[in-house]
């Protein structure tokens, strides 16, 4: 077993070598080498289970299903989400995905009709994803998250392995992947998409702030779509995590 890392501040040097030594790896070794070495029982992933976030949770599942798995229901998503939920659960068989939401005061004093995202998306994603997640990650290492490079501008530099500022760890094995690498992954696994993808939705969120995908639109403009935003908020430094 390799020494764990623990949550301190590490140098430039060591991450570049740590990248590099990952970018010689598949996603499904980069895992493996996360989940059961470098941040053993420090690390869980944070899922949307959305378009594409199958192919991280099977892989997971292979390497150890009681990996611990962050949903975050805003209270404002699709209840196909909802299913889909339900369905990789019993059919990959994880055993620790944590439902976490809003908190009833932030609620109560920012969205009290529910239509805060009306006038102004990043209070609502303030208070629906940002704060709670900043709660539901404190006892973790490291968190897994299945962002790759080619779905925003602000994407296209990260590495594999990033350290925010308060010392946590992400872990973004997919970074590298692109849409026929997705896509063949879950055909070849014979996975079910998320059953709004059949209808337009390339990446799914909350309702009323995702939208079908127009034929040779960019893969992400269906959210927030009309607006110049791309980013939660949540994979922000400073901003939750």
């Amino acid at each position: 077993m390799k020494s764990a890392i623990i949550r301190t501040p590490a140098s430039v040097g060591f991450l570049s070598e740590l990248n590099a030594s990952y970018a010689e790896l598949s996603a499904q070794d980069i895992l493996r080498d996360a989940i059961e070495d470098r941040f053993a029982g420090r690390i869980g992933i944070v899922s949307s289970f959305g378009a594409e976030s199958v192919i991280l949770l099977h892989m997971i599942a292979s390497i150890d299903p009681t990996t611990p798995v962050i949903f975050l229901n805003t209270g404002k998503l699709f209840g196909e989400t909802l299913r889909y939920r339900d369905r990789l659960q019993a059919l990959l068989g994880l055993t620790d995905i944590r439902a976490i939401g809003p908190h009833p005061d932030d609620l109560k004093k920012s969205d009290p009709k529910g239509n805060l995202w009306q006038r102004d998306t990043d209070g609502c994603c303030h208070i629906r994803k940002v704060l709670p997640q900043a709660r539901a990650i404190g006892g973790f290492d490291a968190l897994i998250t299945g962002r790759k490079r080619f779905q925003t501008g602000a994407r296209q530099e990260m590495d594999i392995i990033e350290q925010d500022s308060d010392g946590r760890f992400k872990v973004n094995p997919l970074a590298n992947w692109q849409l026929d690498d997705l896509k063949t992954y879950i055909e070849t696994h014979n996975l079910p998409r998320h059953p709004l993808v059949k209808d337009g939705y390339l990446s799914i969120g909350c309702m009323p702030c995702t939208a079908r995908v127009e034929e040779g639109g960019d893969y992400r403009s269906g959210r927030w779509a009309g607006s110049d935003r791309d980013e939660c908020g949540i994979h922000i430094d400073g901003d939750g995590i």
